[in-house]
């Protein structure tokens, strides 16, 4: 099993603008990666994302920042940058896969009996919605953890094949946690091919979440 630990789980929320105004040029006066000072001719430039300020060579990439409704390219430092395009990846590849959602034997808590559902991000991507013969939501800023489940190891090494995803919730006015477990069916009508899609884009969606709770 591979497990990733995704902390406060929201799909790409949409925080609000960290860049703060750091008191004029006297309280950021040199750029905080390469140390040069600002001048009349060294600008300085602050990064869309971290809010930070930065020299025209430390913060020249433009990058997308939908996770904060720039559509359009802003000035972003290279450590930003970075993970604003694997953002943009996401949102371009794996939301839509999300949204579309897929079939799953579902089963909650310690309950043996597993119930057929359709698992979804819902529009607005801050619950996980299931429908079957029951419907019920996670919301997702409540999930704490969120475990892959493989099987076999491919020749030469790698990772097995997804087989389905383990996720530890807190539910409002519950104590601990609740276990929700999704199972990809055997079938061959195509929706074993969509639940691993699925799967692996929410694989991508936790890690990245993991990788960018501090940018």
């Amino acid at each position: 099993m591979e497990g990733v630990r995704a902390g406060e789980l929201h799909l790409l929320p949409r925080d609000t603008l960290q860049m703060q105004n750091q008191g004029g040029e006297s309280m950021c006066p040199r750029c905080m990666q390469c140390d040069t000072k600002f001048d009349f001719l060294t600008r300085k430039h602050h990064c869309r994302r971290c809010g930070k300020c930065f020299c025209d060579k430390c913060c020249s990439q433009k990058v997308p920042l939908r996770r904060m409704c720039f559509v359009d390219p802003v000035r972003q430092c290279a450590q930003c940058a970075l993970v604003s395009h694997k953002e943009a990846e996401f949102y371009d590849r794996q939301l839509k896969v999300l949204l579309s959602g897929a079939t799953f034997l579902v089963t909650f808590g310690n309950s043996e009996k597993s119930e057929t559902m359709v698992c979804r991000l819902s529009s607005n991507q801050r619950y996980l919605l299931l429908d079957g013969d029951s419907r019920r939501e996670v919301e997702i800023a409540h999930v704490s953890t969120v475990q892959m489940l493989t099987e076999g190891f491919p020749p030469g090494g790698g990772n097995g094949r997804a087989t389905g995803m383990s996720l530890h919730y807190r539910t409002p006015g519950a104590e601990g946690v609740t276990q929700l477990k999704l199972t990809a069916g055997e079938d061959a009508n195509g929706s074993r091919r969509q639940a691993t899609a699925w799967l692996a884009a929410m694989h991508k969606a936790a890690k990245l979440l993991y990788e960018s709770r501090d940018q």
